[in-house]
């Protein structure tokens, strides 16, 4: 009899969990989100800049649509001599860029300004430096699956400063990292793909960053779990940038203005 009961209660308890909960989240007033990042290519012929600002709003959890922004106005001012770069929104929808050449200087202060809704959001930076990739070759070392590709990443840090990167693997894939244990040597070390094919073209990029960057991007990214969605799009509303809103503290917008000196390298896998 004691084993009956026992089979009827774990029936009972199986049942149970198939109950629909309703687990209520909270949501808070939706908040602008600015991710305005540059990548600057000043080892390339001509110099390029690409990057821009996108503006969204932030979305409750479980939204699968983030609302675009379109109706700001967005500008850098050079603090150096007060010349101003006006932005326009480009053909996709939220996402802005300048109307003429933007190409920032080190040693310079640019300060990003958007208004919406009629509050004025400021943020300052410097263009940050990098060093070029020396090399980049496939090895035949693995993880856990076993069928993972190896890349292995070759440059030379800068000892003359403290440095933090921010690798882009490509797909968006991120690995932020500082010279604290390699300063001004030649180092090197192994990125991992999954199910990457023979004949695919990856570019990895080394780009420059501050330490309020670098640790803002390693919560990003711990947080995102490298799932394949880019982290520094969608930041979460636990996670503040260097923007403040000079109208209204307390609405404090998400996401970061960031200038980097970058380098990049296309590598094909191989067999």
């Amino acid at each position: 009899m004691k084993k009956v009961l026992f089979i009827l209660l774990v029936l009972f308890t199986i049942t149970s969990c198939e109950d629909v909960i309703d687990v209520d989240v909270p949501n808070g007033e939706p908040r602008l989100v600015i991710d305005a990042s540059f990548e600057v290519y000043l080892d390339e012929t001509p110099v390029s800049v690409e990057g821009g600002v996108r503006l969204t709003l932030s979305a409750p959890f479980f939204d699968e649509e983030v609302p675009m922004v379109s109706d700001a106005t967005v500008f850098i001012t050079d603090l150096s001599d007060n010349s101003v770069i006006n932005f326009f929104e480009s053909g996709n929808t939220g996402f802005y860029i300048p109307n003429s050449q933007f190409i920032p200087d080190f040693n310079t202060t640019y300060q990003l300004t958007v208004i919406h809704n009629s509050e004025t959001y400021t943020a300052s930076t410097e263009l940050i430096p990098t060093v070029p990739i020396d090399n980049i070759v496939q090895g035949d070392a693995t993880l856990f699956d076993g069928d993972e590709t190896e890349v292995i990443i070759f440059f030379t840090d800068d000892g003359n400063r403290d440095d933090f990167y921010l690798f882009d693997f490509d797909f968006s894939l991120f690995l932020a990292s500082e010279d604290r244990f390699y300063q001004g040597e030649s180092f090197n070390f192994s990125y991992f793909y999954e199910d990457m094919v023979v004949g695919q073209d990856v570019t990895i990029k080394i780009l420059g960053i501050d330490e309020r960057y670098y640790n803002y991007a390693t919560i990003l990214i711990e947080q995102s779990e490298q799932d394949g969605g880019n982290p520094f799009q969608t930041p979460p509303a636990v996670l503040r940038g260097n923007i403040i809103n000079t109208t209204n503290s307390d609405n404090y917008p998400l996401g970061y203005f960031n200038l980097s000196e970058a380098s990049r390298s296309d590598f094909t896998i191989e067999e």
